[in-house]
């Protein structure tokens, strides 16, 4: 890997998004737009906001980062864009981190207006620090990031990368603990959950929202979540291939 391709491959997506408007309004504002949405939704019940609202600050930005890293990935693998930059002297590694360093940098951006817009103008109520809930949105959208450049690599349309996203993200969603505790499901499900990153995110956002410092409990999520992205990542730069289909 080299910096400088590194850093010239983050370059050229910014600037691709640059002239993406859509894309950048999925990435920024829709996570803004629906947590307010949910805010008002339970407007008459501010705890119930209190005890999901700080989950759903993880999960939108992971959801919204997968869509849109999975279909820009995809466009350049199909419009052959991608073949050209892996005929050059261009690592895999380095153009897997040159995507995740563009997406990593919109994922800051967007999970400091979701975090800011929930705790300052939408009133939720933590008990540890917001820092500590920013870091979680964003390695939430980091390992979104991450999954969508490894599911790219398996679709042939833009329609397929999408299809992805019941088969990746619903199963964590509906296992991961927002809708009931993880120890309260059938013996087989709480297994499952065990093992997906979503399950560990919302853990750590559980934390943030009972204690108002870094628990262990909070160190070993937050790092297992790192670590899941790292994993993905490496994966996806392991399944490019240098042939569209």
């Amino acid at each position: 890997m080299s910096t400088a391709r590194t850093l010239a491959t983050a370059g050229r997506v910014l600037r691709q998004l640059r002239h993406d408007r859509r894309s950048i309004a999925l990435m920024v504002l829709v996570p803004c737009v629906m947590l307010f949405l949910l805010r008002y939704v339970f407007d008459g019940s501010e705890r119930t906001f209190d005890s999901i609202g700080a989950s759903l600050l993880g999960i939108f930005p992971l959801i919204t980062m997968f869509l849109v890293a999975s279909i820009a990935t995809l466009r350049e693998r199909t419009s052959g864009t991608l073949e050209r930059l892996l005929a050059m002297p261009l690592g895999k590694g380095d153009l897997i981190a040159g995507y995740a360093l563009a997406f990593g940098l919109v994922a800051v951006v967007q999970s400091l207006l979701a975090t800011g817009l929930a705790l300052w103008v939408l009133g939720l109520d933590v008990v540890g620090s917001p820092w500590l809930l920013l870091l979680v949105a964003l390695l939430d959208a980091l390992l979104g990031t991450a999954l969508g450049l490894f599911v790219s690599a398996f679709a042939a349309s833009e329609f397929q990368a999408v299809q992805f996203m019941p088969a990746v993200i619903f199963p964590q969603l509906l296992l991961c603990g927002l809708f009931t505790p993880r120890d309260q499901m059938q013996p087989v499900l709480e297994g499952i959950s065990n093992v997906l990153p979503m399950s560990y995110a919302v853990d750590a956002m559980t934390e943030v929202l009972h204690h108002p410092d870094a628990t262990g409990d909070f160190i070993r999520d937050v790092l297992i979540v790192a670590a899941c992205a790292v994993l993905v990542l490496a994966l996806g730069a392991a399944t490019l291939r240098r042939r569209t289909a």
